[in-house]
């Protein structure tokens, strides 16, 4: 009786130990996975981020235009920006088109 109970216990320690090694074994991947996901969104976090904080007010960028250019850059009115297609052997220019969505 009592090989019976030593052999029913070892085999429940058994099967215990593999049910919490498969349960955490997906907690780590989905651990990983929430991770990576994490790590791509920082990233694209901070590009936008880097794009807004330079590109997003006229003020900085006339205040990068006198630190890095001087006076090399002109403001061109948008109505005189053309637009030159070139296909195959057919060359156009267009007037630049603004669409308002």
């Amino acid at each position: 009786m009592k090989k019976v109970f030593l052999i029913l216990v070892i085999f429940l320690l058994i099967l215990s130990t593999a049910i919490i090694k498969n349960t955490a074994k997906k907690n780590e991947d989905e651990i990983f996975i929430v991770k990576e996901n994490i790590r791509v969104l920082n990233s694209e976090l901070e590009n936008i981020l880097l794009e807004y904080d330079y590109l997003s007010s006229s003020e900085k960028l006339l205040e990068y235009q006198s630190l890095y250019f001087d006076d090399e850059l002109i403001q061109k009115d948008i109505e005189n920006i053309k637009i030159y297609k070139i296909k195959t052997n057919d060359k156009k220019i267009q007037d630049l088109k603004i669409i308002k969505e």
